[in-house]
């Protein structure tokens, strides 16, 4: 998978045993999120414009490794899959060589003006299924 941005463990972001917490990988997997969909050429104003606002509805976290403040992580996102109003991300996030945690989220797509399911716009499909998606510069980060 595409490296899709770098963070930078932050003070605030860590916990009392100076881990990155545990919360804060689901808001790593939402600015993934955000910068894959860009990348793909659908920002996120775009999105809205169609009538699509992806919701989360299914997370799955697997922490395999602590990251600690000032850890540099790659942010890696592919979509792994697209239904008719759904669609699977998986981001993995890694120190250099160390796996540190893998999500896989479930999005829908979500009318904003109703707050109801709707099906995905076929371009917006395609997109997802067809993202190969560049490498960002060492300097990208959340």
């Amino acid at each position: 998978m595409p490296v899709v941005l770098h963070h930078r463990v932050r003070y605030h972001e860590t916990d009392a045993q100076g881990f990155l917490f545990n919360s804060r990988f689901l808001e790593i997997a939402d600015v993934g999120l955000t910068e894959f969909v860009r990348a793909a050429g659908w920002p996120y104003p775009r999105l809205l414009a169609a009538g699509v606002d992806p919701s989360v509805v299914r997370a799955a976290v697997e922490f395999t490794s602590p990251a600690r403040f000032e850890d540099v992580l790659a942010i890696d996102v592919a979509c792994t899959h697209v239904g008719r109003s759904s669609f699977r991300m998986r981001t993995r996030v890694t120190r250099e060589d160390t796996a540190i945690a893998e999500m896989d989220l479930t999005y829908v797509a979500v009318d904003p003006v109703a707050a109801t399911s709707r099906p995905l716009p076929a371009d917006v499909a395609d997109a997802l299924r067809n993202s190969h998606i560049a490498p960002s510069s060492p300097g990208d980060s959340t």
